[in-house]
């Protein structure tokens, strides 16, 4: 396949998210690049906000059903929820495209070779990290420090670029934007 697949991953916190949102805005008419929509086994967002995800809501049902008649080229579970990558992705990458997607580092691994997988991995500080957490209100200080001593492990051997996004969001969105056109050459 002559395009990419650029992973996108990160600790909670680290404003993936808000990055890619952005980011799918700004490159919208660039040819170059596509935007995996991801299913989910959660409903739509009822509220819209920075970086929310316009996913694909699907039930367990449905998504088991897709699964098993092969719709999505790459899919884990994580959180309690199911979550895949449509097997359109293969067409965009043998058209030569940049494919971008929102992935868990669980599934790495398990990536073709023929994708030509490269890791984005975006962080932050760990205090940035444990004041955005603590920001949405939804978890205890207790359970957010468990939450930060996980230890974010990434297989051995992957291609990877790291993105710091421990400034404003447009300047996080900025080096986000450098590393993907970067990487369209």
């Amino acid at each position: 396949m002559a395009g990419r697949l650029v992973a996108v991953v990160g600790p909670s916190g680290a404003g993936k998210d808000t990055l890619l949102g952005a980011a799918r805005m700004a490159l919208a008419e660039d040819p170059r690049f596509v935007f995996a929509r991801r299913a989910i086994t959660r409903p739509a967002e009822t509220h819209s906000h920075a970086g929310a995800e316009a996913h694909l809501p699907l039930s367990e049902e449905a998504f088991a059903q897709a699964r098993e008649a092969g719709a999505f080229a790459l899919h884990w579970q994580a959180h309690g929820l199911h979550y895949g990558i449509p097997r359109s992705v293969e067409a965009e990458l043998a058209e030569g495209r940049i494919v971008v997607a929102n992935l868990s580092r669980a599934v790495l691994a398990s990536v073709p070779a023929a994708y030509r997988l490269c890791v984005l991995l975006v962080t932050a500080p760990p205090a940035l990290l444990a004041a955005r957490i603590a920001g949405r209100g939804r978890e205890t200080p207790e359970e957010i420090a468990r939450r930060l001593q996980r230890e974010a492990v990434l297989p051995a051997g992957l291609e990877m670029r790291e993105v710091m996004n421990d400034a404003t969001p447009e300047e996080g969105v900025a080096r986000l934007l450098g590393t993907l056109r970067a990487l369209a050459g």
